[in-house]
């Protein structure tokens, strides 16, 4: 054989695919999809008749988690979809730095320090505000597909 060595970088993460296929006919309103890439929450779904070429389609209008935009995406009912796994973490919020970040305080009692306070000006301001009064917050953490973002908040009473 030969006597150089050879050196493999592997690329893939070795964690849980991010989405799972799902036919499209089973998925409903309310639950997962991903359109463009993106993982999103359908608000609608219409079903056509089967036409001349023999497929029904479906028709998805969803809303992106994190963006909250509007996506639309037609496929045929026996095709499959891919479904984000989606997951909703509480932690108690610890400390909002000056550059936007919060600190959040893990079930096993570390930090968590790489999330960004959210975009939405309304809960924005309730944390800022819970945080400001000295309240004991706890904040819901959606995440899909890498992404992670704060989308609620909750008020476990003064510390």
């Amino acid at each position: 054989m030969s006597d150089e060595e050879h050196q493999f970088e592997s690329k893939a993460d070795a964690g849980a695919s991010k989405t799972y296929p799902q036919q499209a006919g089973t998925i409903r309103k309310n639950g997962y999809i991903v359109i463009k890439a993106r993982p999103c929450k359908v608000v609608e779904v219409s079903t056509s008749k089967t036409g001349k070429h023999g497929h029904a389609k479906c028709h998805f209008v969803a809303i992106d988690i994190f963006t909250g935009k509007k996506l639309e995406d037609i496929v045929p009912s026996s095709h499959n979809c891919d479904v984000p796994h989606v997951n909703r973490t509480d932690y108690q919020l610890i400390d909002i730095s000056e550059d936007g970040f919060v600190s959040l305080l893990t079930e096993n009692g570390s930090t968590k320090d790489d999330l960004r306070l959210p975009t939405d000006e309304n809960l924005l301001t309730q944390i800022k505000d819970g945080f400001a009064e000295g309240k004991d917050l706890v904040v819901s953490v959606m995440s899909a597909m890498g992404e992670e973002q704060i989308c609620a908040l909750k008020d476990i009473g003064p510390k």
